[in-house]
């Protein structure tokens, strides 16, 4: 294919969430609406490529959640005002979408749906609940470790003790990050956006059950996927999600780890169209 002959990027919109936040998204695609939801340190560029793979199917809204890329932020935190920035988006698009997320976002989408948001249908790739003892969660004081940190502008020290005592990274990799000086400066930019993530999950990763009575209401039908190669936690807490909500399957895919979103988006695209498409 030529130069002139590739299809032009999406342009940036936005729309103004519930607390005047204004949410920078792109739009692609046409049909049925599909919004995703990133994780955590993570904007719409590590969605842009399954946004791409997605928009021959649907309308893809691919948008940079509050506090990160270019849509602006609030002077106060709460989970609600992302619910109601993904609400913003839904009315956007027609008052109903299908959402994807993953990891922490998968968390914040799965919180969106129990709220009531018009979601026709949720698919989930790997979100971080502990729900055995055995499984990963990160340490005891660990968000208040992480606002010392930011309030003394710490922000690389930040976005390490997140990506090895939250996310479980072995230590070289997180320093190998340091190395890519463009990757590393867009982390550091998004660090403040970390308590956010933490706020989303919760008491979810203290090694006990979910509480069926808080994600239930999250009646629409849910692909909850997770990687083959990834820890089993993962697939503890895929698991423990199918059973606590009403319309809910859980798909191994072979061969992925946790960041096949951004990694492999191709061996994601297939089963989550076919999920979407319903």
């Amino acid at each position: 294919m030529s130069a002139t002959s590739r299809p032009a990027a999406p342009a940036e919109s936005t729309v103004v969430s519930g607390d005047g936040t204004v949410i920078a998204f792109e739009q692609s695609g046409s049909g049925p609406a599909v919004i995703l939801v990133s994780s955590a340190l993570a904007d719409r560029s590590d969605t842009r490529k399954l946004a791409g793979l997605l928009a021959p199917h649907f309308t893809v809204v691919n948008y940079d959640r509050r506090g990160r890329g270019a849509s602006s932020d609030s002077a106060h935190y709460t989970v609600r005002r992302e619910i109601d920035d993904i609400a913003a988006l839904i009315e956007h698009v027609g008052g109903s979408a299908s959402v994807f997320a993953s990891s922490s976002g998968a968390v914040l989408a799965l919180r969106a749906a129990a709220a009531g948001l018009r979601i026709e249908r949720l698919a989930l790739y790997e979100p971080p609940f502990a729900v055995t003892p055995g499984d990963f969660g990160p340490p005891k004081g660990f968000a208040e470790h992480i606002d010392a940190l930011l309030a003394e502008d710490r922000r690389g020290e930040a976005v390490t003790a997140f990506m090895t005592k939250a996310q479980g990274m072995p230590g070289f990799m997180a320093g190998s990050m340091r190395l890519m000086p463009g990757v590393w400066s867009n982390l550091k930019k998004m660090a403040p956006t970390l308590p956010y993530d933490i706020a989303v999950m919760g008491d979810t990763q203290q090694g006990r059950p979910l509480a069926a009575e808080e994600w239930s209401t999250a009646t629409a039908p849910t692909l909850v996927m997770t990687g083959s190669k990834s820890p089993d936690g993962f697939t503890n807490a895929a698991r423990a999600v199918t059973e606590v909500l009403p319309d809910a399957v859980h798909r191994t895919l072979q061969g992925l780890n946790h960041g096949a979103v951004v990694m492999t988006p191709k061996k994601i695209a297939p089963k989550l169209i076919e999920f979407l498409r319903g």
